[in-house]
């Protein structure tokens, strides 16, 4: 049963493992081993695309292996360039602090924390001297930071590459080393990094480091999932919110999400093939809903959503503001009343048509309510009286 499992570990969800699958597989079926997930807090909030390296650190935690989610409060300050097509902003220490006070919270509805450790890099890279600095460095030639792909893209613009950014890998690996692990868990685009941490632990302490990578999952728009763009499905948002926007994420990530971001068995996920794509989604929404939510809100969120969509309904229960008649700024108000999280994405939404009210699209931030139903994007109904 063991060996089974752990084939089952090593094979769903994962993109790929260094150096080869069997020699972790065959290292995991001799003794515990111990493993960590590191996360930068860039931002206050986790989405479905955290969940698939937070699900597979507690797969291995299941099994009685050491594992550990380590904050990158000492990453961050440099800034993962990873993805990034220009610099990334520098973070405060009380933006760190903001960013992780409810992280736990959020993190509990995957991870068992009786399980897992946390731990934080802030402890031994802000420790490191000068000399620490060098020594690591001398591991890992320049020309090797240099050939990283987003690097090579800036490069070829006629952009900057900051000497600070070609750091955050070393610091990343040397992760591994004051952690001492035998297993690295992160998402694809990770594997840099995770790859620079397994040629720092060979060459610093003769020791084989394993990664593993899972995959990242497309957003709501078909494009990656990503904080500042809009298409995330949040674990904090509500059971309809989140059930409409799994609802419209495009048919070709159907099995992705299926497959990443639940629970369902692989003889389910079989059975689900024969359904139509529609059914398919209606199964990953409901079953998503009822991971973090509960059942009774899962089947309310359905039932809602055939309501507004399939019959063209407006849904129960909606929140009513008293606004009729009042001239208004409308993406603060938005902001304000928790509707939208940030001004910026408010302006957006509203300059692309997707405010409307009584199906007649505000263009323009600065507007006055009449009586009616106002509804933000496709999702969210609001009674204007």
């Amino acid at each position: 049963m063991v060996k089974s499992r752990i084939s089952e570990i090593l094979t769903r969800g994962v993109e790929k493992i260094y150096p080869n699958q069997e020699a972790l597989e065959k290292l995991l079926q001799q003794r515990k081993i111990r493993l960590y997930l590191g996360i930068d807090p860039t931002g206050s909030r986790f989405h479905l695309g955290h969940t698939i390296p937070l699900r597979k650190l507690q797969e291995f935690a299941d099994l009685g292996h050491e594992a550990i989610l380590l904050i990158g409060t000492g990453t961050v300050l440099v800034g993962d360039p990873s993805q990034r097509t220009e610099k990334r902003k520098q973070i405060t220490e009380s933006e760190i602090q903001k960013n992780i006070e409810t992280w736990k919270q959020q993190a509990e509805k995957i991870v068992d924390f009786s399980k897992v450790q946390i731990k934080k890099n802030s402890d031994w890279l802000l420790k490191l001297t000068m000399k620490d600095l060098i020594g690591i460095a001398s591991n890992i030639s320049a020309v090797q930071l240099f050939k990283r792909e987003m690097f090579q893209e800036r490069l070829k613009r006629g952009d900057t590459v900051w000497a600070h950014e070609t750091l955050y890998p070393l610091l990343q690996g040397y992760d591994s080393i004051a952690l001492d692990v035998d297993l690295e868990i992160g998402g694809t685009d990770q594997t840099f990094n995770m790859l620079i941490g397994r040629e720092l632990m060979q060459k610093m302490c003769g020791k084989e480091k394993y990664v593993l990578t899972v995959p990242m999952i497309l957003g709501t728009d078909g494009k990656p999932m990503n904080k500042s763009s809009g298409n995330c499905i949040w674990l904090e948002d509500k059971p309809s919110e989140m059930y409409g926007k799994l609802m419209s994420i495009p048919d070709e990530q159907i099995d992705s999400y299926l497959e990443l971001v639940t629970d369902i068995s692989q003889d389910e996920l079989d059975r689900a093939e024969e359904l139509k794509p529609l059914d398919k989604k209606r199964l990953l929404a409901l079953t998503v809903v009822k991971m973090y939510h509960g059942e009774e809100k899962a089947w309310q969120a359905q039932k809602g959503f055939e309501s507004v969509f399939s019959k063209g309904g407006i849904p129960e229960n909606i929140p009513t503001w008293e606004l009729s008649g009042q001239d208004i700024n409308l993406p603060e108000v938005l902001v304000d009343r928790g509707i939208i999280k940030s001004r910026s994405e408010a302006r957006r939404l509203i300059s692309q048509g997707g405010v409307t009210l009584n199906d007649r699209k505000l263009m323009k931030p600065e507007t006055t309510l009449e009586k009616g139903i106002l509804k933000v994007g496709k999702r969210i109904f609001i009674k204007i009286e």
